[in-house]
């Protein structure tokens, strides 16, 4: 069984903090070799995922948000989990265009943005519990990487 490398990092729920986790996610998965497009999927969806834990989780709180990130095979797992308010009803936020916080005009699309960008997406909440998002992406190796250009 191959062995599967994997990196954790827990940091303040703060607006500031959404680049840095993209980043550094983006650098973890640099060792799978991904497109460009896929690259720019992965940071979309941490960024959303991250956001939503700052915005949606805890609000005007302070918290934390713990990211775990493993490869296994030409896949990452992303987890984003927070100990935030949690969801009553998942199914209801998972609908396209819905926010809990449209004062804060948010598109209500992240959700939408997430599934879209992976190949499996679950959430699991409990409510004054908090929130867990994973996200497993597989990395399609480039047609044109099997044959170098001179």
């Amino acid at each position: 069984m191959k062995a599967t490398n994997s990196m954790s990092m827990t940091f303040s729920a703060l607006s500031e903090n959404e680049a840095f986790a993209r980043v550094a996610v983006a650098a973890f998965v640099a060792q799978l070799n991904p497109t460009m497009e896929e690259l720019t999927e992965i940071k979309t969806v941490v960024s959303e995922a991250v956001t939503n834990s700052i915005i949606h989780g805890y609000g005007e709180k302070y918290g934390d948000i713990y990211l775990h990130c493993k490869i296994v095979g030409d896949s990452i797992e992303l987890v984003v989990e927070d100990h935030g308010v949690g969801i009553g009803d998942v199914e209801m936020v998972r609908q396209p265009l819905y926010t809990s916080r449209p004062e804060l005009e948010r598109s209500g699309m992240g959700f939408t943005i997430m599934e879209s960008f992976v190949d499996e997406f679950d959430i699991e909440s409990v409510v004054d519990r908090g929130t867990m998002l994973r996200l497993v992406k597989r990395i399609r190796t480039p047609q044109s990487a099997t044959h170098h250009e001179v």
